[in-house]
C-alpha cells in the first residue's frame, strides 16, 4: 500500500484531499492540524501504513505495526443539520466499516458501544471522533479508525483488556487493505445523509452486542452501572435496563460476568 495504490483504488470516491504516510504518530493529530489550514476540503483522508503514537478512547495506546492494519482519519466538514448530530458520528463510522465488511464478504459484525466493531466477539476495530471548534459550533470532525487486518495487528494477550482478533484470522485468507479502505469510504458515503435519522438509528441498533445480556458499564470516577443492554436511543445514548441511559464520554463497556 502506499499513495499510488490508494489513490487509484479510490479514485472512484469524492475524495477532497489524501495525505499517506509510510510512518507516523498518529493520523488523527495529522487531521486535527489539517483542519486549521485555509483550503482544507470535505471529506479528506489521511492514512498511514504505520502508527506508532496513535490512541483510542481516553488515551489508551493505539498502535499499529507495519503492513499490518488500516490507520485512517477522515476529516468531515459538517453541514448544519450534522453540527446537531454529533454524536452520532461514532456510530456512522461503526456503521460504514460494518456495511462494508458484510458486503465484502458476508460477515456478521457487530458493534461494541460506543466506539468498537467485534467479530465473533472479539475486537476487529475501533474508533475514535474529535472535533475542532470555533465558538460553540464544530468547525470540523476527524473520524479516525482502525481495523486489524493481519494477525500481526493484535497486540499480545497481556496488553489487552478485551478479547482481538484480524480479519485474516477470521477468514482464513489474505485480503487487500485497499478494496476493505474503498468499501469502508463508500458505506460511509452512503450513511452519511441518513446521519441522525431513525433509521440510521434504526441500523446502528440492529447491530448492537450484547443486546438483552447483562454488562458493566464503567464511568471515570463515578460508580460502575450493571444492567441488561435493551438498545440505542435517538441521540445515540445506551438504554439499559437499570439505569437511566448512559451518555458518551469516557466510559467502557464489559459483558458481565455473574
Amino acid at each position: 500500500m502506499n499513495q499510488d495504490t490508494i489513490q487509484a483504488a479510490l479514485s472512484d470516491l469524492p475524495l477532497g484531499g489524501l495525505r499517506y504516510f509510510e510512518q507516523i504518530g498518529s493520523t488523527n493529530d495529522v487531521a486535527l492540524e489539517w483542519l486549521n489550514e485555509k483550503d482544507v476540503q470535505d471529506f479528506s483522508l489521511v492514512i498511514a501504513n504505520e502508527q506508532t503514537t496513535g490512541r483510542g478512547r481516553s488515551g489508551r495506546i493505539w498502535q499499529t505495526p507495519p503492513d499490518s492494519a488500516l490507520a485512517l482519519s477522515l476529516l468531515l466538514l459538517p453541514i448544519s443539520r450534522e453540527t446537531k448530530n454529533i454524536s452520532h458520528f461514532t456510530g456512522l463510522g461503526a456503521l460504514a466499516l460494518t456495511t462494508a465488511l458484510e458486503d465484502l464478504y458476508t460477515l456478521k459484525t457487530e458493534i461494541k458501544w460506543p466506539n468498537d466493531v467485534l467479530l465473533n466477539k472479539k475486537k476487529l476495530a475501533g474508533i475514535l471522533v474529535e472535533a475542532s471548534w470555533l465558538g460553540e459550533s464544530p468547525k470540523g470532525i476527524v473520524l479516525g479508525m482502525g481495523v486489524n487486518i493481519r494477525a500481526e495487528s493484535v497486540p499480545l494477550p497481556k496488553a489487552l483488556n478485551f478479547p482481538a482478533t484480524s480479519l485474516e484470522e477470521e477468514l482464513d485468507k489474505p485480503v487487500e487493505r485497499t478494496r476493505i479502505l474503498n468499501g469502508i469510504l463508500s458505506a460511509l458515503l452512503k450513511w452519511r445523509p441518513l446521519l441522525g435519522t431513525d433509521e440510521m438509528v434504526a441500523a446502528w441498533d440492529e447491530r448492537l452486542a450484547f443486546r438483552s445480556e447483562q454488562v458493566s458499564v464503567g464511568r471515570r470516577g463515578r460508580q460502575v452501572i450493571h444492567g441488561k443492554v435493551l438498545g440505542i436511543n435517538k441521540d445515540g445514548s445506551l438504554r439499559l435496563d437499570t439505569a437511566d441511559s448512559v451518555l458518551f464520554g469516557d466510559v467502557h463497556l464489559r459483558p458481565r460476568r455473574v
